[in-house]
């Protein structure tokens, strides 16, 4: 079903108004106004935060006494464990704290449990096995905030417990020796959406400046910190959490941070990721590039990899360390798409995909690490929620699922409601994982599809794209993209801007580009102006596409492509309308392909 066009709408006034009292530009101030930005103060903030902007790590709750203890541990020359996770978030925690830990020359070492044999976050298991090694203070990163019955099982162990997460409460809170999350209860700190690295780099900021005695740290503990300002922004693109208040300054400083400081590890993976040669990151690179590499790992069982990588200062290690990530990630993206088309085609024969308030496909087959992300493209694909459950080879043992829901409807409660087909469940409102036994899933999913259809309002089913503006291709001026590119950094909650042009035309006919020929480039023409453009997995457009000379409306993203010191604006394509249609209205099926 295509997705209805809104174009947003802009007080001229406003606009004008904050473009005189901010000094910005008529375009960036529209933007700004789009975005609740509306002040002079706010707009300075929001343009050129920089660190002295980060709020002290004392105010973030739990820190304090976090501190102390690690501190005091690693004086005393205790063996300190930080138990990580296996996403690239869990990675750059990991890190982060591994990094503060040996400037201090501290007994120290780390703990990932195996995603597809141990699951996420803290199990007994391999705290009794910590616990026989010697360990005394275990430090949980990105996970642990919801492990009510480990924390117990520490406690027995005679294991110091520090949790340090960002993740949603249970229904109770573990009894740790100390609790490091921005969104405590009775506590007020003001912004509550770091990610897992954003709350270690807190943390050993904290420990830093303990261990210096001053605010002005030493310098080894200087460059510690640079390099995992570095870390805490790769891990909060990955982890897509909202692009703003401190978020936005450990993106906006740390990308430079990570390509100077981040190590030789993450020096050869950017070069096969190939960004060596970019004048500077933004966080798409990262999103897109880098952190789908790490995560590869984590999904295909070789997290211990990622997080070595990140932390080894060994050029030789690094490098085969880098080259092997940069492995999984090819073997996870054949293993997508075979997934991918499998599903899809499954879809089609067993839902009616645009009646169907939600799909849930099973197979034997397909890999649970990745059943994730496939999850999330047919979620987009089709605007339903989807469970991708992926059923062990061996029969008799539980399948695993993924649920990806769609913008406003939180499929956590859908799949509460249906938890008496399942083993376990667990998530939030845009996903969630599931346990289920083989012969439960024909159950779940007649029930979790009635749930959905039960709660889902119409309007949530069919796609919306916002656009921010019309512009013609005669003012997309590399000077003009320049400009955009002051709101970066561009991710969850501070979406690149999305504009439209109407009356465009194919100067030629698409070209298929790209490893198995997902994706086109397109030459676009308006009243004489030429733009390229490229539209990502817009392969399936190319029976329907107008011929070229034929008049129709793009959606697109402004951005600067780089190539060989070249640097020019271009399009990223992401939807198409044929000319003379309201582009507000709903349009038959065929006349676009599914976006």
């Amino acid at each position: 079903m295509p997705k209805r066009w809104h174009i947003r709408p802009h007080d001229r006034t406003a606009v004008a108004a904050l473009e005189r009292s901010a000094g910005v530009s008529s375009i960036v101030a529209a933007l700004l106004a789009a975005r609740g930005v509306t002040d002079a103060a706010a707009v300075k903030s929001f343009l050129s935060g920089t660190l002295s902007d980060l709020r002290d790590p004392e105010t973030l709750p739990g820190v304090p006494d976090a501190a102390d203890r690690v501190l005091a541990a690693a004086r005393a020359g205790r063996k300190i464990v930080v138990y990580g996770d296996y996403d690239a978030d869990g990675m750059c925690a990991t890190a982060i704290l591994m990094g503060c830990l040996d400037a201090l020359d501290a007994q120290a070492s780390w703990y990932v449990p195996d995603r597809l044999e141990e699951g996420y976050g803290l199990n007994a298991g391999a705290l009794e096995t910590l616990a026989a090694q010697g360990a005394s203070l275990v430090i949980t990163v990105d996970c642990g905030i919801a492990s009510v019955a480990e924390a117990a099982r520490a406690r027995e162990l005679g294991l110091e417990l520090i949790v340090t997460d960002h993740h949603t409460f249970a229904d109770t809170l573990p009894e740790a020796a100390v609790l490091v999350h921005p969104r405590l209860p009775g506590a007020s700190y003001p912004f509550g959406e770091l990610c897992g690295a954003g709350v270690a780099f807190k943390l050993a900021w904290a420990i830093a400046t303990r261990a210096s005695g001053a605010k002005q740290v030493t310098p080894r503990l200087r460059e510690m910190l640079l390099k995992g300002i570095g870390l805490a922004a790769l891990g909060t693109v990955a982890d897509v959490v909202p692009l703003l208040d401190e978020n936005r300054i450990f993106v906006r400083h740390g990308l430079e941070c990570l390509r100077q400081r981040g190590g030789p590890g993450l020096a050869r993976l950017m070069e096969l990721a190939k960004l060596h040669e970019k004048s500077q990151l933004d966080a798409e690179d990262v999103a897109f590039r880098l952190a789908p590499r790490l995560n590869a790992a984590g999904r295909l069982g070789q997290a211990a990899c990622g997080i070595e990588l990140l932390t080894t200062s060994d050029a030789a290690r690094a490098a085969s360390l880098a080259n092997y990530v940069h492995e999984l990630n090819a073997q996870r993206e054949t293993e997508e798409r075979s997934i991918q088309l499998a599903a899809a085609k499954q879809a089609k024969e067993r839902f009616d995909t645009d009646r169907d308030a939600a799909l849930v496909l099973a197979d034997r087959g397909w890999h649970a690490g990745v059943i994730g992300i496939v999850a999330g493209r047919l979620a987009e694909r089709f605007h339903r929620p989807v469970v991708m459950i992926a059923q062990d080879p061996l029969q008799g043992r539980p399948a695993t699922g993924s649920v990806r829901s769609v913008p406003g409807f939180d499929v956590h409660e859908a799949l509460v409601a249906c938890r008496e087909h399942l083993v376990t469940c667990g998530g939030h409102a845009a996903a969630a994982g599931l346990r289920i036994a083989d012969d439960r899933i024909d159950a779940f999913r007649e029930a979790f599809c009635a749930e959905v259809d039960r709660r889902l309002p119409q309007a949530l089913r069919q796609a919306q794209l916002t656009i921010d503006g019309e512009m013609t291709l005669a003012g997309l001026t590399l000077s003009t993209v320049e400009q955009l590119e002051r709101l970066a950094p561009f991710g969850q909650a501070n979406r690149r801007p999305v504009l439209s042009a109407a009356g465009v035309s194919l100067a030629e006919p698409p070209r298929v580009i790209g490893t198995g020929g997902r994706h086109i480039s397109l030459q676009f023409v308006q009243h004489g102006a030429k733009v390229r453009g490229v539209a990502f997995g817009g392969a399936e457009w190319l029976d329907h596409l107008p011929v070229p000379g034929q008049p129709f409306h793009v959606a697109f993203k402004p951005k600067i492509n780089e190539f060989r010191g070249r640097r020019t604006a271009e399009m990223e394509v992401i939807d198409w309308r044929p000319d003379g249609i309201d582009v507000g209205v709903e349009l038959p099926p065929l006349a676009t392909a599914e976006a």
